[in-house]
């Protein structure tokens, strides 16, 4: 307790009180002596007064000019947003045509139930049926790890993120196991249908998906469910699940329903009229 009342009662230390009373007894003060000082010190204070002032009057200047810049741009992100609306209306209107000649142009090759099968085999139709839905999932602590790049050469890399390669062994997978029609996160899948990977993210046919990544596959529900987890590409994804945290799951369901590809165009095949001879 001596120690704390010597500091309040010593607050200032006595070389600094020391001090402070010779330069009183000597009667300096912190103002300037001369006058030379003295205007020196006042043009500095008039100059430093202006300074703000001019900052103060050019910022209340160029506030007007900024925000009309500001709302200019807001204009301009507006019409530029409207207008990809409008195009991305024209795209779908398009592609729904092109599927309408498509499915014409099926028909007209060989019949109504031949066209149907033709369609549905290559994604150009609509479909629904029994079949499973499966959902795979980052792992709940998942991190982009190794700067976002694709595993490594052993398959695996420790980040729970599921890459562009997963889906591709999922979907091929469920093709092996007799799905008829597959789509993923609503997204039809094809022969053309490509799965590749930007950065973090995985990409079918261009299009960027985001987890979960939910797949259905349509055919015998039991059967396929069961034939895909007892394939390499199942044991594959369960090891994933058990190594790496991937959350999954897999379900039977009674009435599956698949959209139609956006647009299937064949442009280097071409169907061949020659009959095989014996």
């Amino acid at each position: 307790m001596s120690l704390i009342t010597n500091v309040m009662d010593h607050s200032l230390d006595d070389g600094y009180a020391e001090a402070a009373a010779r330069k009183k007894a000597a009667g300096e003060s912190g103002m300037p002596k001369t006058l030379r000082a003295r205007l020196g010190l006042a043009a500095g204070l008039v100059l430093a007064a202006l300074v703000v002032t001019v900052g103060a009057a050019q910022a209340r200047v160029a506030a007007p000019v900024v925000a009309k810049e500001r709302q200019e741009l807001v204009d301009r992100i507006d019409r530029e947003t409207a207008t990809a609306d409008d195009l991305e209306g024209t795209v779908d209107k398009l592609r729904d045509e092109v599927s309408a000649r498509q499915r014409q142009a099926l028909q007209k090759s060989g019949g109504n139930a031949r066209a149907d099968i033709v369609g549905i085999l290559a994604g150009a139709t609509a479909v629904h049926g029994p079949g499973v839905k499966l959902v795979v999932n980052d792992a709940k602590e998942a991190s982009s790890g190794g700067g976002g790049n694709p595993r490594e050469t052993s398959g695996f890399s420790d980040t729970g993120r599921v890459r562009d390669r997963d889906m591709q062994r999922v979907v091929n997978g469920l093709w092996q196991s007799g799905a008829e029609a597959v789509s993923i996160n609503g997204q039809r899948l094809t022969a053309l249908s490509a799965i590749r990977a930007a950065g973090d993210a995985i990409l079918v046919d261009n299009k960027p998906l985001v987890p979960p990544y939910t797949v259905l596959a349509v055919g015998d529900g039991d059967e396929l469910s069961t034939r895909f987890q007892n394939s390499p590409d199942g044991l594959y994804l369960h090891a994933l699940q058990e190594n790496y945290g991937i959350r999954t799951s897999i379900s039977t369901e009674g009435d599956l329903r698949l959209p139609a590809a956006p647009s299937v165009i064949v442009r280097t095949a071409q169907p061949s009229t020659e009959k095989g001879t014996s």
